[in-house]
């Protein structure tokens, strides 16, 4: 094997995914390996690739915007459709990111008084209880 191509094998040890997942990608048409009747051959090119494609699922991009942020590199300006693009859906994703924090902030506080309100109320009736006795 030369260093310009890895194996399914590799690929999985050097990006921590499954087979499955690196076919699941090559039938979304986001990996283009070399065949070689059932052995897949993965390129410099599918690593940058595959490597952009997990940044991308880290931060919450859709497969559909992966593909066309991909897709993007060829068109011949330097990459500055490409990251263009890249900077508008990253900008939206992070105002998701933030208002869905600011959702789950609020959501803990409430849960933590709810939290408060039931030691006092299991406080309260344990006393009674033992008052009984």
């Amino acid at each position: 094997m030369t260093d310009d191509l890895m194996t399914i094998r590799e690929m999985c040890d050097a990006f921590d995914v499954t087979p499955r997942t690196l076919r699941f990608y090559e039938s979304k048409e986001l990996l283009f390996p070399i065949r070689e009747g059932q052995k897949r051959l993965f390129t410099k090119r599918d690593r940058a690739r595959l490597k952009l494609i997990l940044r991308g699922k880290r931060f919450g991009f859709s497969l559909e915007e992966i593909r066309q942020l991909l897709d993007l590199y060829h068109i011949g300006d330097q990459q500055h459709t490409q990251l263009s693009r890249a900077y508008d859906i990253a900008s939206q994703r992070l105002a998701d990111l933030e208002r869905q924090r600011g959702e789950l902030d609020a959501a803990i506080a409430d849960l933590k008084e709810q939290l408060k309100w039931g030691e006092k109320m299991i406080a309260s009736s344990a006393a009674a209880r033992k008052a009984a006795e």
